[in-house]
């Protein structure tokens, strides 16, 4: 995804688990991160957001590990993404969660319980299949525009649904 006229300013936090998995889902392509965007590890309280006194709109953890929505749900902020998740559900912003895991364990769907109480938006990966997607990224685009809708960011990824039962081509 290229810049977005709608978004100032982008931050990308990566944990240390976040490569490797990516290495091992994408190949020899790995992560691919847009230019423009500002790239931070996950042990460092050096950025922006992590401080409710900067105004930033919104916070997106894609994907969300269990580990880490428990951590959130709970209020263990031991690292950036936490920390930050933390400062955006205090300052009432809005913060999306995209959990990929299944199948739930009881402890888990607590805790996102515990999260959508606390104000935020919960977005599992799951993929729409209505517009027909072509390819596994369009699959995928399926789930990033959900996000970016959230967001209130502009995309045209998908074919959107119109009333009347027609679709809208992207």
């Amino acid at each position: 995804m290229g810049r977005s006229k709608d978004v100032e300013e982008c931050h990308v936090v990566l944990s240390e688990h976040a490569a490797e998995v990516a290495a091992t889902e994408l190949g020899a392509k790995g992560l691919q991160i847009p230019g423009g965007m500002k790239v931070h590890g996950d042990k460092t309280m050096q950025v922006p957001f992590a401080s409710g006194s900067a105004k930033f709109e919104a916070m997106a953890i894609v994907p969300c590990s269990m580990g880490t929505l428990g951590r959130i749900a709970h209020g263990y902020s031991d690292g950036t993404i936490a920390r930050s998740a933390d400062v955006f559900l205090k300052e009432k912003r809005k913060l999306i969660l995209v959990p990929r895991e299944t199948p739930w364990n009881l402890v888990q769907a607590r805790n996102v319980v515990t999260l959508l109480e606390a104000g935020a938006v919960m977005l599992p990966a799951i993929p729409s299949f209505y517009g027909k997607p072509k390819s596994v990224e369009d699959v995928a685009d399926t789930v990033v525009a959900r996000i970016l809708d959230h967001l209130g960011i502009s995309n045209d990824l998908v074919k959107r649904w119109k009333s009347g039962g027609e679709k809208e081509q992207a």
